[in-house]
């Protein structure tokens, strides 16, 4: 059974399909492997281990019924403790929210369980989700795969970790500027952030409304396929076929290429090789509309996020990381004035970019352009933290800022990933396409 638990979800999936696999042992030898782990406590808020292996026992009376609900109906997966879940606790990595008990589950993880997707539980994030260092000094900070002495990228910090160290099939996370993209790079994992709006936030807590998305963090693009089709109870993308032949790929060269680390660069360059020998044809791109965006950044995103957490942040600002109460309160030096004329300036340069990108069939660029840092250092050096902090957002946040739908994809050189961004509600090309890409890449 050990053997299953670094499997893809699709491959768990079919085997339970084809009576292969039950599961109630895989649910309970993911369990197991969870209790067992040295650092669990790290990667998991909590567990739900009567919720899971209920929900197995369904799962399983299904399947020898041949009555399966989806391709993943009796597969087990991870929650950002974001996620709401009925008389659980879910506490958003922050000890503002401690002791918070929701009455029903989040609209995705109602979708969810009704695909037969089997929950094992609730996974550590950065403070109320606002840092990609995936860093937590309040709860958690889950170990980085490739290095357990560095951060492992957030916030969907332990969703990555949970499925990097084979405690989880999947995990599921959010993203609003880079939260899943981050740590699935930073852990060699695929990661796709959905576009804003295409998938409900409805019961998770939020950080920036008009940014916040869901999306999962998984071994293969399949398994983001079928995710992103069982979180919106939908259809998954058909991939059969996919190919990069004859397929435009822009280099995207505004912002995203400087200052970038030695590694990041070289896993790029190779990846792009391995690209063009499969059939893409790649060009560069400039994006002066990106460099503008990026400057309204600390406006759009610290604005909203303090403007929906400052009544509760004031009332004990004690019981915070101080960096990150250091970024929340960094939005309350714009005004409303400020904030307005920024979103009419984003949204001019969306249409300047869309109609620039209009001919291409996806943007790359890597998907951080530094390492993951040192855990220690970020604690004790705090120009390192804030330099840190808001380079590995940076790349990421371009498809934010631009309202995009983004995969991240393993380049085969550790915590290096390549990001390929798609036109908004595009995901499921965007997914054939990734998919053909992730063949390419090895």
């Amino acid at each position: 059974m050990q053997d299953w638990l670094g499997r893809t979800a699709a491959d768990q999936g079919r085997a339970i399909g084809a009576g292969k696999l039950d599961p109630v042992d895989l649910t309970q030898a993911y369990l197991d492997a969870i209790a067992a782990h040295p650092m669990t406590d790290r990667i998991y808020a909590r567990t739900m281990p009567d919720r899971a292996l209920s929900e197995a026992g369904a799962a399983r009376a299904r399947a020898r019924a041949g009555l399966r609900l989806s391709p993943l109906d009796g597969v087990p997966i991870s929650w950002k403790d974001l996620f709401d879940t009925a008389g659980v606790l879910t506490e958003a990595g922050s000890a503002l929210l401690k002791g918070r008990v929701p009455d029903r589950d989040a609209d995705v993880l109602r979708n969810a369980t009704a695909a037969g997707l089997i929950c094992l539980g609730k996974t550590h994030t950065s403070e109320l989700a606002f840092s990609g260092l995936g860093l937590n000094p309040v709860t958690a900070t889950p170990p980085n795969v490739n290095d357990h002495a560095a951060v492992p990228g957030g916030s969907s910090s332990g969703a990555a970790t949970s499925v990097a160290f084979g405690l989880a099939s999947a995990g599921i996370g959010t993203d609003t500027g880079g939260s899943v993209r981050i740590p699935a790079g930073w852990n060699d994992l695929v990661g796709l952030k959905t576009t804003a709006g295409r998938v409900s936030c409805a019961g998770v807590v939020p950080l920036c409304e008009r940014f916040d998305t869901v999306g999962p963090l998984t071994r293969s693009v399949e398994d983001a396929a079928l995710l992103l089709a069982a979180l919106e109870g939908g259809k998954p993308a058909d991939l059969r076929g996919a190919s990069l032949s004859g397929r435009r790929l822009a280099i995207l060269k505004t912002v995203v290429m400087d200052d970038l680390r030695d590694a990041p660069a070289t896993a790029f360059a190779k990846a792009v090789q391995r690209l063009e020998a499969a059939g893409a044809t790649i060009e560069e791109v400039e994006a002066p509309e990106l460099a503008e965006a990026m400057k309204l950044a600390p406006i759009l995103f610290t604005a909203e996020a303090y403007g929906i957490w400052r009544e509760v942040i004031e009332a004990a600002p004690h019981l915070m990381f101080d960096q990150i109460l250091e970024r929340f309160r960094g939005g309350a030096a714009f005004k409303a004035a400020d904030y307005v004329a920024a979103w009419r300036t984003l949204d001019a340069g969306r249409q300047a970019w869309h109609a620039r990108m209009a001919g291409f069939d996806a943007v790359i660029c890597p998907t951080a352009p530094n390492t993951p840092p040192n855990l220690e250092r970020l604690m004790s050096d705090h120009d390192y933290y804030v330099t840190e902090n808001l380079l590995t957002l940076r790349n990421t946040r371009a498809g934010n800022l631009m309202g995009l739908c983004a995969t991240t994809l393993p380049t085969g050189t550790p915590g290096c990933g390549i990001m390929l961004m798609g036109a908004p509600m595009a995901e499921e090309r965007l997914l054939r396409l990734s998919a053909a890409a992730e063949t390419a890449l090895g």
